[in-house]
């Protein structure tokens, strides 16, 4: 139904984010990922969006990254694991990090997410385990340097959220780490 939301962020909680559209103002459940990559108050935002709909509620989640919706979509597909726990999820690991336990079958890092037991570990493992290549892609993921682009640009003297926003901006998994160092420097610079 609401695919992404884009306006100016009035608000900004670790568990919600309030985005105004000009016209309305949607309030979006978010993860503590997501929350780390939003702008400031009173900048330009936006998340990709998933509506939940029940008999008693209706709510939107958002979501900074595309990867990120997937994960929601997979964990919330888990018997016993509803749209908060799932949140709770996001918040405790980022996407690649999940998808090394999971693949991996490391139950004590799932583990260690706050109110994830070991039986519900267990059985996020056990159900995502063979689903994250035919949603992700992994084996077909080409060299993925961005985490280096970002770490060469703090070194340069910019801010962990600024090298983050310009990789995400202009990475592209093609080009060679100079390329998409220069191009997320045009991109601050610009």
């Amino acid at each position: 139904m609401i695919y992404r939301v884009k306006g100016e962020l009035l608000e900004k909680h670790p568990d919600f984010a309030v985005i105004d559209t000009g016209a309305v103002a949607f309030r979006v459940g978010i993860s503590m990922q997501s929350f780390a990559s939003l702008p400031d108050i009173g900048e330009k935002a936006s998340l990709y969006t998933l509506m939940n709909v029940r008999e008693d509620d209706i709510s939107l989640f958002g979501f900074v990254t595309l990867e990120e919706k997937k994960l929601f979509i997979l964990l919330t597909s888990i018997s016993k694991v509803g749209p908060k726990m799932a949140l709770a999820i996001l918040s405790g690991l980022d996407v690649k990090s999940f998808e090394k336990a999971v693949v991996s079958g490391d139950v004590v890092k799932i583990k260690g997410i706050p109110g994830i037991g070991l039986k519900t570990a267990e059985r996020i493992i056990l159900e995502l385990k063979d689903k994250f290549d035919l949603v992700f892609k992994t084996e077909a993921k080409p060299d993925d340097n961005s985490e280096d682009v970002v770490s060469a640009l703090c070194n340069l003297g910019y801010s962990r959220k600024d090298a983050e926003n310009a990789v995400r901006a202009s990475y592209s998994g093609d080009c060679s780490f100079e390329e998409n160092l220069k191009k997320a420097l045009r991109g601050l610079s610009g």
